[in-house]
């Protein structure tokens, strides 16, 4: 970021309605950007807290009073002649009846339908990936068979996706086993990430690619998979995953794992500091217990990944 540019900190609501669409509103004239489409929200004003200001806004805009609200992501990003720190918020209720104040243009869309609209500001994007990204990321344990994991799918989290981590399967074994477990997902709306070649999620019909680190920092561009996420340990990593235009993160160790003893914690101090300027969703990932989602929320985290948490072993490994 260059350091000569006003930095402004600017705070952002994601309504969401009861059919799970969220409110876009379009800039009107007389104002910087006129016409292009963001969430609604404002400047962040000295002594007010993020939520204290976007309450403010949002009344001020809207007409309506925050009533349940949950951090959802925030990021810098650079324009021409300035840095903005965005911290958004989802608004899961509200009080009041929505009224367009400012004469602005207003749209509840599905967060897949927002090509319905433009120019979107380019800040809505991250926040979409955001509002894409699971509460719940789960790894598969080694050793785990075909009928074994199909027989526990159902327990998965409410909105979990899958990744079909097994290491120690040969290239076609693992192909068997994602051929196996695809239709059973798929039939109970759970999206698998494989993590081998990419032209085999494509090929199988899986949701997405999940690259390993290692593989992240030799790969030339984003490949052409509906989904891409990608495992990352340090800054380089991260940022090099934000370049590629990958969806999204998996950042950690946060905490000590059974599967990863001897690797460098984060902490919750370093994973917020680490991920704090980025333009991703991050997952985190390790010793997270599923009761640890709020505390990744409010540590600007996106939702929490693992193996362990999830299948009886009470924390994630990576």
């Amino acid at each position: 970021m260059n350091p000569t540019k006003p930095l402004i900190h600017v705070a952002c609501g994601v309504l969401v309605n009861a059919a799970g669409e969220v409110l876009l509103a379009q800039r009107p004239q007389g104002k910087i950007a006129a016409g292009w489409w963001e969430f609604p929200g404002g400047k962040i004003e000295q002594g007010e807290s993020a939520l204290q200001a976007l309450s403010r806004e949002l009344h001020e805009e809207l007409a309506v009073t925050v009533r349940e609200a949950s951090p959802l992501i925030r990021f810098r990003h650079e324009y021409s002649n300035r840095v903005i720190l965005l911290d958004t918020w989802r608004i899961g209720a509200f009080d009041g009846e929505l009224r367009a104040c400012e004469g602005q243009a207003l749209r509840w869309l599905a967060v897949d339908r927002f090509a319905e609209v433009a120019p979107l500001l380019p800040t809505v994007i991250p926040i979409e990936r955001a509002l894409r990204m699971p509460p719940h990321y789960v790894f598969t344990p080694p050793g785990i068979s075909a009928p074994e994991l199909i027989a526990a799918l159902p327990q998965l989290p409410q909105g979990a996706w899958l990744r079909l981590r097994l290491p120690a399967l040969d290239e076609a074994q693992y192909e068997t086993m994602a051929r196996q477990v695809l239709p059973s997902a798929r039939a109970q709306g759970i999206p698998v990430l494989l993590d081998r070649d990419p032209a085999q999620v494509t090929a199988l019909g899986a949701a997405g690619w999940h690259c390993t680190s290692a593989a992240l920092m030799r790969w030339p561009a984003r490949p052409a998979t509906p989904l891409a996420l990608a495992s990352v340990h340090d800054a380089a990593q991260l940022a090099r995953a934000a370049a590629l235009g990958f969806d999204a993160a998996v950042l950690g160790p946060v905490l000590p794992t059974r599967t990863h003893p001897g690797a460098t914690m984060l902490g919750w101090e370093g994973f917020t500091a680490m991920r704090r300027n980025v333009a991703l969703p991050v997952l985190a990932i390790g010793g997270l217990e599923v009761a640890a989602l709020d505390a990744a929320r409010q540590a600007n985290a996106q939702g929490i990944a693992g193996i362990s948490a999830y299948w009886g072993g009470g924390s994630s490994g990576g």
